[in-house]
């Protein structure tokens, strides 16, 4: 059994990577026909697709009352998000920082993560209202990007291949389908294995699960970020983030009221230290080069030690 469970994960990365490579340019190729820059269509399109295997686990474990692996899989994506796939991007490439992302969208995935925070500390859940508040949070976001969108279309560039719209569409759809079906394939096979070695749900939900359903946010950002397309690696990081916190958790609190424990509460407040410390060097360096995403996937690496001596 734990032989085909490690197949069917080999089969899931395949589906991951080749998946991604589509899904990037088919959106590429949307944002340069819509004259949308593409870090708005890391922000939306992408974000939302590579967070679709954080709201299949998070909402199906809300429902099945597994709230540990509700909340512990989109804090552990987030913490894997901003330490490794950054670190991974800047390490293969260095890239500067896109200013909007600093300015707009990096300080809107802080106060994000606050509102998670405070709403767990408040009533130690995140109860039907509160979803519902993170839900007009995220709308209100999402049609702040569309409008901002609109007004600040660019112009093609003569050098940039753009496929038709029919490819570029199947392009997404083929990619995502590929995106999501490897990702639940990683997830649901890897936790298997995480079970059969006697792991908590907390745990498995910190880093199994956590990393399994961020690997569609690694691999297209990494494939991104490969091609050139640092505005739809960086924003893809960021705009998952905040969906991982508004919407998923919105999505599933409204649902089914998520109740929390102690340990949800410090990993949020970790989740938001990470995150106002990375934000604080983006804005001192302006720039992520090769030695600061090996230091952040360094800490990462230690931030996973913590949680096997904590258990």
């Amino acid at each position: 059994m734990i032989v085909l469970n490690i197949l069917l994960l080999i089969v899931g990365f395949v589906l991951l990577i080749k998946g991604a490579d589509f899904f990037v340019d088919g959106s590429s190729s949307v944002a340069r026909l819509l004259k949308v820059p593409s870090v708005i269509i890391g922000l939306t399109i992408v974000a939302m697709g590579t967070s679709a295997p954080e709201a299949s686990v998070s909402i199906s474990a809300a429902i099945a009352g597994s709230n540990e692996i509700a909340v512990s899989n989109v804090v552990g994506s987030n913490i894997f998000n901003m330490l490794v796939v950054v670190g991974v991007c800047a390490a293969m490439k260095p890239f500067d920082l896109n200013k909007k992302i600093l300015k707009r969208d990096f300080p809107i995935n802080i106060v994000a993560n606050a509102v998670v925070l405070l709403f767990i500390v408040i009533g130690s859940s995140i109860a039907r209202i509160d979803g519902i508040i993170m839900l007009l949070i995220m709308a209100a976001y999402i049609s702040y990007l569309v409008i901002d969108a609109m007004r600040n279309r660019e112009e093609v560039s003569e050098d940039v291949k753009v496929m038709s719209p029919l490819v570029s569409i199947i392009c997404i759809i083929g990619g995502l389908a590929a995106i999501i079906f490897g990702g639940n394939l990683v997830v649901n096979n890897a936790t298997e294995i995480a079970r059969a070695v006697g792991w908590s749900e907390t745990f498995i939900g910190l880093t199994i699960v956590a990393v399994g359903t961020s690997l569609p946010e690694l691999v297209t950002s990494a494939v991104a970020a490969k091609k050139g397309e640092n505005g739809l690696a960086l924003g893809n990081v960021v705009g998952s983030n905040i969906f991982n916190l508004l919407l998923i958790l919105g999505l599933s609190g409204s649902i089914s009221p998520i109740t929390v424990d102690t340990r949800a509460i410090i990993n949020t407040s970790v989740l938001l230290i990470m995150t106002v410390a990375m934000y604080l060097v983006c804005l001192i360096k302006k720039k992520l080069g090769r030695g600061i995403g090996i230091a952040m996937v360094s800490l990462y690496v230690a931030y996973t030690v913590y949680l096997v001596i904590v258990g």
